[in-house]
């Protein structure tokens, strides 16, 4: 058993996977077809379990940090990441709709665009600490 609990292979692919998330989310900050919001939280998961010294980097990020604050401490991402995410979906997955030609294939699409959709959707915009319970 390797650090954290992982064996060698393990901790290599998540921590690989971070590195991943990572890069796909900070090219989504610039390339409007990638949603960045879930790309970083998933490399902040993966480097919790991997490198403490990588997690608190990007915690300490000017532009990623925030987010994944908000998300860990309080589990909320903000009305306009939220508002941005759901565009980004729309769009994405529209283009590829309206561009492929195979019926079976376009209908899992739209099948993936509403869960995608309807899993962001759920995502709380308040903080926890603010929320009541009715």
């Amino acid at each position: 058993m390797g650090p954290y609990g992982m064996n060698r292979i393990s901790h290599a692919l998540v921590f690989s996977a971070g590195w991943l998330c990572f890069g796909l989310g900070a090219v989504g900050v610039v390339l409007p077809v990638l949603p960045t919001t879930p790309f970083m939280l998933l490399a902040a998961a993966c480097f919790a379990k991997t490198s403490p010294r990588f997690h608190r980097w990007l915690l300490a990020n000017q532009i990623f940090g925030p987010l994944i604050k908000n998300w860990q401490e309080e589990r909320f991402i903000t009305a306009v990441a939220k508002r941005r995410a759901l565009m980004i979906v729309a769009v994405t997955f529209g283009l590829s709709i309206w561009m492929v030609d195979v019926s079976a294939l376009r209908i899992m699409l739209v099948c993936f665009w509403f869960t995608c959709s309807f899993f962001i959707a759920r995502l709380s915009t308040v903080p926890a600490s603010q929320r009541t319970i009715p």
